[in-house]
């Protein structure tokens, strides 16, 4: 085994790889650019390089500054972690040229696997199930209309270098075709240098089943059973869970014999995950469950199979790359329980799922109950620059019920602020009745829309409870905080009457007030409150709520309702409209690029254009005014 590793990654899956290797004795060497610079895997590493500046392709993406870094610190192997250069043949080649030790498979097998069509002919040729769709070299826009019209509509586009739900596009009808195709190859021409696509018929009811595999360099592949990801937005997974609901045992068999021939058919070393689309129509069916793609890598999701299994994949990752065997083999592998894993992320789904950046000042998830992977703490700043992850919330236990609860449970009282998070709506998703009951498929989201949105204010409980925790802490405090009473609780002292009243400003503007009497005041809440200095905040069904208690001047003030501002820093890739122009309610206005990834702004209401600063091609800063829609009479 080799004695120290860089890791070429950053955030959670960067501390979740040097919590392994401390465990193995392992020095670990972290990487960062200039926005990391005190990041918590910066922090944890045994060591840390810089290697440029903020935008990835100036430091993340950059292979020879990685190789460089671990030959000035001595570091004897790198890990890629996911995502970056983790499926690059040619920086994994690169590396093993250094005369380096590559933690992962072979750069022929990503090769192999990299491209979506070449892999799907492959996978069709070694005997594993692939879905109906053209795969051609012909890019002509006309050839790729034709060969869609004659799968049948409702189709996907997909890039052939895809991965993470970027480069996708689902079209319903031939008029919509174009326009689709246009943005899907900008998209992946952004991301992945390479805006070639492939074209597969939409299964209606889709589910998302892949498979753990694993393999060594003695010839031996196993798999570690199945994983569904079928909950998802806009193709992003958002929760995750082993084993698969419905899933019997001959349909497991097939499916993880499928997995285990895809992965031989490329002479497989280490992590990888065969990706099936499964159509649910008719529940899970053998003879309907096709090869999707290979992710020649760890997943994001490889905590719950670690849960259900008791393997640690990263180790394993360890000990394959220096050359041992598998430490199981397959008839030693095992389902124990169930386990979930959701992804809360620094974005707000009020408007629209749009990335939220800034500093974490409050930042609480009860690690007691659930096994957190995260690459932030308290007082971290969520970056522009990479994808928005706070933290994978992972629990396990005897049954998906009981999962279910416990995981809502934790979100329950999952404090983030003042960033956004999408933890309120990760509850609502956990708690619909069709998931709850296992009727999931990839467009239940999308299904249920608004439903899955937490609402703008808190309940008039809530706020009651949030008045009442800070009555307690100014009771609490009163001798070291006196003057703190007269000024945030009009007509509050001490041993009056049992009913006190703290007013509040709601996070949509209206004003509020919770009552606070003589019982309430002595409970014990269960519910999370914090008490900051110009207001509370109070979590309620995963959603942090901020009431603001002093009606100074700062804070409030709102754009004007027709305001389009820049929800980050960006760049306007598009713009759909002109000034003067009548817009209707939803209609798009222009397109940002931000974060890797594109979003749509829309007419909040029927109007017309009355100002519009936005040029194709600039870049922006945050809340800059794009545009501006003035209301129809």
């Amino acid at each position: 085994m080799f004695s120290s590793l860089l890791i070429a990654n950053r955030g959670e899956i960067a501390c979740r790889i040097i919590r392994t290797a401390r465990t193995m004795g392992i020095r670990t060497v972290a990487v960062y650019s200039d926005a990391d610079a005190g990041a918590l895997h910066v922090r944890q590493a045994d060591e840390a390089v810089h290697i440029g500046a903020s935008p990835a392709r100036e430091s993340y993406l950059v292979g020879a500054k990685i190789i460089a870094a671990a030959k000035a610190t001595g570091a004897e192997a790198i890990h890629p972690g996911y995502g970056f250069l983790s499926e690059n043949a040619e920086f994994a080649q690169a590396v093993i040229d250094a005369g380096l030790i590559w933690v992962g498979p072979k750069p022929a097998s990503i090769t192999a696997m990299g491209l979506k069509d070449a892999a799907k002919a492959l996978m069709e040729a070694a005997g594993v199930p692939v879905t109906p769709g053209y795969l051609g070299a012909n890019q002509d826009p006309a050839h790729l209309a034709d060969e869609a019209a004659k799968i049948g509509y409702p189709v996907l586009i997909k890039a052939v270098a895809g991965g993470g739900g970027k480069g996708m596009r689902l079209v319903e009808a031939a008029d919509l075709f174009a326009d689709a195709l246009q943005s899907c190859q900008r998209e992946a021409a952004s991301s992945f240098g390479n805006d070639h696509v492939l074209i597969e018929k939409y299964i209606q009811r889709p589910r998302h089943i892949e498979v753990q595999v694993f393999g060594d360099s003695h010839g031996n592949v196993v798999h570690l059973f199945e994983r569904d990801c079928s909950l998802q937005r806009r193709h992003q997974k958002v929760i995750e869970e082993a084993p698969a609901p419905g899933m019997d045992e001959a349909t497991r068999e097939a499916l993880c014999a499928a997995a285990v021939k895809a992965a031989k058919a490329v002479d497989y070393e280490g992590a990888g995950t065969i990706e099936f689309i499964a159509d649910a129509s008719e529940g899970l069916r053998a003879d309907r469950i096709w090869f999707m793609e290979m992710n020649t890598r760890l997943q994001v999701e490889h905590p719950v199979t670690e849960e259900i299994t008791g393997v640690d994949l990263v180790e394993w990752q360890l000990r394959v790359a220096a050359g041992e065997v598998l430490p199981k083999q397959q008839d030693e592998l095992a389902i124990n329980g169930w386990a979930m894993e959701a992804r809360l992320y620094a974005e707000d789904p009020a408007k629209g799922f749009l990335p939220s950046t800034g500093r974490l000042d409050e930042y609480y998830i009860s690690f007691r109950r659930a096994r957190v992977d995260t690459g932030v703490a308290e007082t971290s700043e969520v970056s522009p620059f990479y994808d928005p992850m706070i933290a994978k919330i992972i629990v396990h236990r005897p049954s998906r019920n009981a999962v279910i609860v416990a995981l809502a449970d934790v979100l329950e009282e999952t404090l983030i602020y003042p960033v956004k998070s999408n933890a309120g709506f990760l509850w609502r998703c956990l708690n619909d009745v069709e998931f709850r009951g296992g009727d999931l498929d990839t467009g239940l989201i999308a299904r249920k829309g608004d439903d899955l949105i937490p609402p703008n204010n808190p309940s008039q409980t809530a706020i009651d409870i949030a008045a009442a925790s800070r009555v307690l802490d100014i009771e609490k405090h009163n001798e070291i905080f006196p003057e703190y009473l007269s000024r945030d609780l009009t007509g509050f002292r001490l041993n009056a009457s049992s009913r006190v009243t703290v007013n509040y400003r709601l996070p949509d503007g209206e004003e509020a007030t919770g009552t606070v009497d003589h019982v309430a005041r002595k409970r014990q809440f269960e519910v999370l409150t914090r008490a900051r200095s110009d207001g509370d905040l109070i979590v309620e069904a995963g959603q942090t709520y901020f009431l603001q208690s002093r009606f100074n001047a700062d804070g409030l003030h709102s754009a004007h309702d027709g305001d389009i501002l820049s929800p980050m820093p960006g760049k306007v890739i598009a713009v759909e409209v002109a000034a003067g122009q009548a817009v209707t309610k939803g209609q798009k206005l222009l397109t940002l690029e931000a974060m890797k990834m594109e979003h749509s702004l829309v007419a909040p209401f029927d109007g017309t254009v009355a100002e519009l600063n936005a040029v194709a091609g600039a870049q922006v800063q945050v809340e800059a005014l794009l545009a501006r829609i003035e209301a129809a009479e």
